[in-house]
């Protein structure tokens, strides 16, 4: 009897039935479904968040990569520690301290990226239907993370000043009062991704107090401390709470994504099992990319570069800030960072975000919808924009063109009397905007 020929079809449902449970949870985020358009030269994309190093010294960098390789060559292409290389998680400390962290190198974990330290901190801590309570709208990597390790995401509000702490108490309360466990509350206290609001002193104070008293531990996740544009770098939440907090930093904003360096600084039980777990995902971090973090560190005024960024950013944020002004409809609102990438946009009621994108880029222009950012469905009422790539020539031209798009959906909906719905928490919306004076000191 002749055999019947497999399927590609049948192949693929044969390999479904044997994924494990929890890859139900790895889904493409909608951000990286924007990529092939967004990439486009055509299109104007005020969508991701990727760092401009147009203003890096790439002879600097050149440099100190050719005498790496001709001097520490054998070492920088070899297998390191899965924790990391001594000297660089020395400087490390140097860079906390900025922000009023008093560290040991010995408690830092070199990660790649501090996406696999998110990653890292959950495949240590949670199991599956452990609760992680997250700020409401959150990072789309984080929440993928949580989502693949089958984590219950409980989503607590943020206005213009921050995690609202009387949320986070009832949040925390009912979550307890369910019977289930609180893993951790995951934070992006500074000019957040994606709602650009930044968690006030006094908050921060409030936020440790609620945490401590109901034995939450915090994972403060802090990619943009150092690019505020009007102050000083603020005091991280890990400078008062040693003990509580798992402090997450990169130098993917501050220096080069693609060198996809980043570290957790842990309390030093946590530290050895991340290492453990880092040691299990990848053996050790990239020795190369380490090493010339380091030596980047070593033989350039890295702060002064950081300074140099903080304004090239602002300068953007002032652009499109200013362009939401002159050229969107009434009914829209934003909130207004003062550090970072992003501004969180609020749609005029009956207007889904995720539903007006396909004419967005018809018109060429991109931007991520809302409802990328929340685990529950919510945010089709908004929209994250980036201002940290295109010029500020280009980034009106994209607020043109998505004032257009929104416009005639406007009048689509009052025409046809059609009505969406509004769902999501609005992340301290305001409209309005005066440009700034104050220089960075």
């Amino acid at each position: 009897m002749d055999s019947q020929p497999v399927t590609t079809s049948t192949r693929l449902d044969s390999y479904v039935d044997r994924y494990a449970a929890r890859t139900a949870g790895m889904t493409a985020s909608e951000i990286r479904a924007l990529f092939a358009v967004a990439s486009r030269p055509e299109v104007v994309s005020l969508a991701g968040g990727m760092p401009n190093i147009s203003g890096l010294p790439l002879d600097v960098v050149g440099s100190a990569i050719g005498d790496l390789i001709q001097h520490h060559g054998a070492e920088a292409l070899q297998y390191g520690s899965g924790q990391g290389v001594p000297r660089l998680r020395e400087q490390i400390c140097d860079v906390m301290r900025l922000e009023g962290i008093e560290a040991h190198p010995d408690d830092v974990v070199v990660t790649v990226g501090s996406q696999q330290a998110v990653d890292l901190v959950t495949r240590v801590f949670c199991d599956p239907g452990d609760v992680v309570l997250a700020e409401a709208p959150s990072y789309v990597g984080a929440l993928g993370v949580f989502k693949a390790f089958q984590c219950d995401v409980v989503h607590v509000e943020m206005d213009d000043d921050g995690l609202v702490p009387d949320a986070l108490r009832q949040a925390i309360a009912a979550v307890q009062a369910s019977g289930r466990r609180i893993k951790f509350l995951y934070t992006i206290p500074n000019f957040h991704n994606p709602a650009g609001v930044t968690l006030s002193g006094e908050r921060r104070t409030e936020v440790l107090e609620i945490c401590r008293a109901a034995d939450v531990l915090v994972l403060e996740d802090n990619p943009y401390g150092l690019l505020g544009f009007d102050s000083e770098p603020m005091r991280a939440l890990r400078a008062d709470e040693p003990d509580g907090v798992i402090y997450l930093g990169s130098f993917s904003k501050t220096f080069s994504p693609g060198m996809r360096v980043g570290w957790a600084l842990a309390p030093h039980a946590v530290r050895e099992k991340l290492v453990l777990a880092q040691e299990s995902a990848t053996l050790c971090p990239p020795q190369f990319s380490q090493m010339a973090v380091s030596a980047y560190l070593t033989q350039h005024d890295w702060q002064g570069q950081i300074k140099e960024l903080r304004e090239m950013y602002r300068e953007r944020r002032d652009a499109m800030l200013q362009a939401l002004e002159d050229l969107l409809p009434a009914g829209c609102s934003w909130t207004i960072p003062h550090g970072g990438f992003f501004v969180w946009l609020t749609l005029p009621p009956g207007i889904d975000a995720k539903a007006m994108l396909p004419r967005a880029v018809t018109a060429r222009v991109a931007y991520v919808p809302g409802t990328a950012f929340y685990a529950d469905g919510f945010g089709s009422s908004h929209l994250r924009l980036s201002f940290c790539y295109p010029t500020p020539e280009r980034i009106r031209e994209g607020v043109r063109r998505f004032a257009g798009v929104l416009e005639a959906e406007m009048e689509l909906r009052e025409t046809f009397g059609a009505t969406g719905p509004v769902a999501g928490l609005p992340a301290g919306p305001r409209s309005g905007y005066d440009a700034p004076s104050s220089d960075l000191s």
